[in-house]
């Protein structure tokens, strides 16, 4: 179980999850590339095969890296609260009841509308803003919000006395 999951409240249920964009793998994949070539050329100049392997290391750093980048970072809409977790080591997170979201940006550039991806900014009362980038389908998140936030405003009591 991860943090979101250990952290829901009694009766919370969750109505969306998101992730990070698979576009965080991109560098560590070049990387490889970069390194299967040099391995290959150090083996016909003559360097020993094994000692030459060695240079796979950092590509393999970088995507393990990635990979714990990626799987440690959650978003969550749930019917009380947006909750966002990222971090490995240190820890950032985000927990706003629905009825403290005031504004939820999304931003996007023209790579990040043609794979899915942008960054999202989140307000709550009291100007907070937190960001956070590189998320996938960021739209359908602040869509997700933007519902729960609706939803849970017609389950509230009105508050009005019957006259």
């Amino acid at each position: 179980m991860g943090y979101i999951d250990d952290n829901l409240l009694p009766g919370e249920r969750i109505h969306y999850r998101a992730h990070l964009h698979w576009k965080l793998f991109v560098g560590p994949a070049l990387l490889t590339i970069l390194g299967f070539t040099l391995v290959g050329v150090a083996i016909n100049q003559g360097f020993n095969p094994y000692w030459s392997l060695l240079i796979l290391v950092i590509p393999a750093g970088a995507a393990l890296s990635a990979y714990l980048t990626w799987r440690c970072s959650e978003f969550v809409v749930s019917d009380k609260r947006v909750l966002i977790k990222t971090g490995i080591v240190g820890r950032h997170t985000l927990e706003t009841l629905l009825t403290k979201v005031e504004n939820i940006g999304v931003v996007q550039t023209l790579w990040g509308r043609l794979f899915n991806f942008g960054t999202i900014y989140v307000t709550g009362t009291g100007s907070t803003k937190e960001t956070f980038a590189g998320i996938h389908a960021p739209l359908e998140f602040r869509k997700a919000i933007e519902a729960a936030a609706v939803a849970f405003e017609e389950r509230r009591p009105s508050g009005r006395i019957p006259t």
